[in-house]
């Protein structure tokens, strides 16, 4: 049995956060995990010196009734880290079994855009009127996220200096550990090119006269992601791509997918040799190798329709 006093796992979750970050690692989204753990681990710890790691941990995970599995597994993963990093110390120290959260893959089917539906989704964030969330800032939005499939989070966090127009090029900070370079188009740079004087009103407006972030909502601060993807939901409920309720239909993360699969589909048309380009494609999106890249590639009738009329070809040759 594992005993712990509140100060005791408060001195835990900052030495391996320390570990974590001095490896490379920005280990935002685990640490806000381990942040809620520490909470609710010592929520009225005064009435008592210590409490039970293995008990704590289990009532943690079961706090909320039908969670999805693989954000249980999510939470469960993160605590075992840190339980792997206190038996550094601690050889015998409680580590909580996988089985606790067995299932660690998302059997979500990503929803593959068309391009009339981005059309419709631009045209809705230009008539938005919202209490931080403006046009131009929406449209650019959506089209850093299609044009260049970069993550939805890597593009709320972009700020100013990332953009170089001269060199078309978004620089993408360490992302999943990695830092890379993403080029674009002309026209999507006409469009960036029309938003920051855009921004420039909005920061005087509100008295600012610099910000860090590229998209700021009109309070003039950076926007946040938890505020922009419930913007986007918002939209695609009013196009009526998205039920009303539940946490089903396309996610503002799909235009990841969309951008993955339109350019796959393009190459076909183009008659270009995929399997030369998908380790390009596999760079472009900032992944290790082609494994991390097959989870975009999603078979669409039009997609179908080029692979079937190109083996047809094959074959009668």
């Amino acid at each position: 049995m594992t005993q712990l006093t509140a100060k005791a796992l408060a001195r835990d979750i900052e030495q391996f956060l320390q570990f974590k970050r001095a490896l490379g690692y920005s280990y935002r989204r685990s640490e806000a995990t381990l942040r809620s753990f520490q909470r609710f681990a010592t929520d009225g710890l005064a009435s008592r010196a210590t409490f039970d790691l293995a008990a704590v941990i289990n009532t943690w995970l079961a706090r909320i009734p039908h969670r999805k599995p693989v954000t249980r597994a999510c939470d469960l993963g993160a605590v075992r880290q840190l339980c792997h990093f206190r038996r550094r110390r601690d050889p015998s120290g409680y580590l909580p079994s996988v089985r606790l959260a067995p299932e660690t893959e998302s059997h979500y089917a990503p929803y593959i855009f068309s391009v009339e539906q981005i059309r419709a989704l631009l045209k809705a964030a230009g008539r938005h009127q919202g209490r931080n969330f403006w046009p131009g800032l929406l449209r650019l939005l959506i089209l850093a996220g299609y044009c260049t499939g970069v993550r939805f989070g890597e593009a709320v966090r972009l700020r100013l200096a990332d953009v170089d127009l001269n060199a078309r090029v978004l620089h993408i900070h360490a992302s999943k550990g990695r830092t890379r370079l993403v080029p674009f188009g002309e026209d999507l740079a006409r469009e960036f090119r029309q938003f920051l004087p855009q921004r420039e009103e909005v920061l005087r407006r509100k008295g600012h006269e610099c910000a860090d972030a590229l998209f700021i909502g009109r309070y003039g601060r950076a926007i946040t992601i938890k505020g922009a993807s419930d913007v986007l939901r918002r939209l695609l409920r009013e196009l009526g791509l998205k039920p009303r309720r539940g946490r089903v239909g396309p996610r503002p993360y799909d235009l990841r997918h969309a951008f993955a699969v339109h350019r796959l589909t393009a190459w076909y048309r183009e008659g270009a040799d995929i399997h030369a380009r998908l380790p390009w494609l596999s760079a472009y999106m900032g992944h290790v190798n082609l494994l991390g890249t097959e989870t975009y590639l999603h078979a669409t009738p039009e997609l179908l329709q080029f692979a079937g009329e190109r083996f047809a070809k094959r074959v009668a040759r």
